[in-house]
């Protein structure tokens, strides 16, 4: 229906049903459809009262939705159109360029100064934090802990590093789109509970507090990747700090573990604790077993074999370039599979056994 209106395609009569909101389409296609009846210069003043009074829960969903078109973002940022709702999910969402929302943090209002110091993105972006130091309406209680909260966050980013990101976030950006909107949720080991970090992130976002004990740091970092985005967490796989890695590669998504092993910053003694991990899934110990820079290190193979959460194809193939002590060891092992015992055994004795003998 969209295409048709835009096309000039449809009578008048449904255009006018269309400006007061009365098409059977879908929530999301309706505001798409009269964000662009705005511009109309008969139906204009209509389609803006109407979506001034638009249901608020569907207007929270259409304006939360990274893959939302960019119109309606713009149209509902704009502050003529502005309804302090919205704002606080037109602040999340990754879609809404963050050089906007630096741009609002430095003038912003007394309510959307609120919005912005809850809000986990504005945490994590030290664009973002810089501008709002700079508001003139923060007091300087809320400024010192805006200070404390960029010095705490992710140090400035490497330009290399940098454009590394962007290249690899634009080839695979179709995959991060599939995932936008998942939850961030970490994984467990077999015999563990599920870590409560997502009950952690689900905690309302609460006024910034100055930096704390380690273990209350420790917490707000767990809090701060709870509430991002997936473009977001993919963006900190790739930038953050090595205690961010260590929780991201724990992340349920599979595209935030695959930025992590492709981070720059991602050291040979960090993928030695990843391949020797329980609770990391299968897809991060097969990216470790596909690095050749990866499988130089001697640690990492034996890691990836003796680890019980390894796929056996990958330990199969990796088994053959462990040596004796390590083969002997591996017979033993209780916690690989019986096949990977086995083969352990035969290699060992093949290596072991003299010629002729």
């Amino acid at each position: 229906m969209f295409d048709l209106i835009r096309s000039n395609a449809v009578p008048a009569a449904v255009v006018r049903s269309a400006a007061r909101g009365a098409l059977s389409v879908p929530a999301s296609e309706m505001i798409e459809i009269l964000v662009f009846l705005t511009k109309n210069p008969v139906f204009a003043q209509e389609a803006k009262m109407t979506l001034a009074g638009w249901n608020e829960a569907s207007a929270i969903a259409a304006v939360s939705d990274p893959a939302a078109p960019k119109e309606i973002l713009e149209y509902f940022w704009s502050e003529q159109n502005r309804r302090p709702s919205l704002m606080p999910a037109l602040i999340e969402n990754s879609s809404v360029p963050e050089v906007q929302v630096a741009e609002l943090a430095a003038k912003a209002s007394r309510e959307l100064l609120d919005m912005l110091l809850a809000s986990g993105r504005v945490k994590n972006s030290p664009a973002v934090l810089q501008a709002l130091g700079r508001n003139p309406r923060l007091s300087a209680e809320e400024r010192k802990q805006v200070q404390q909260t960029a010095s705490a966050g992710t140090e400035a980013a490497d330009p290399a590093i940098e454009a590394a990101h962007q290249e690899w976030k634009q080839a695979h950006v179709a995959e991060i789109n599939a995932e936008e909107g998942k939850p961030f949720e970490l994984t467990a080991a077999p015999d563990e509970a599920p870590a409560p970090v997502a009950q952690a992130a689900a905690v309302p976002a609460a006024p910034m507090k100055p930096a704390a004990k380690p273990d209350d740091r420790k917490l707000s970092v767990l809090q701060r990747i709870g509430r991002m985005t997936v473009a977001e967490r993919v963006k900190t796989a790739f930038l953050g700090s090595k205690e961010e890695r260590s929780i991201l590669i724990r992340d349920g998504s599979k595209i935030v573990q695959n930025a992590v092993m492709a981070s720059p910053k991602l050291s040979e003694p960090e993928v030695e604790n990843f391949a020797s991990a329980k609770n990391v899934q299968e897809n991060v110990l097969r990216e470790i077993a596909r690095s050749r820079r990866f499988l130089k290190s001697y640690t990492i193979v034996r890691n990836l074999v003796t680890n019980p959460r390894c796929p056996l194809d990958v330990s199969l193939t990796l088994i053959k370039n462990l040596l004796l002590a390590d083969l002997k060891n591996l017979q033993s092992n209780k916690n690989v599979p019986d096949t990977v015992r086995k083969v352990a055994y035969k290699l060992y004795k093949e290596k072991t056994t003299q010629p002729g003998q």
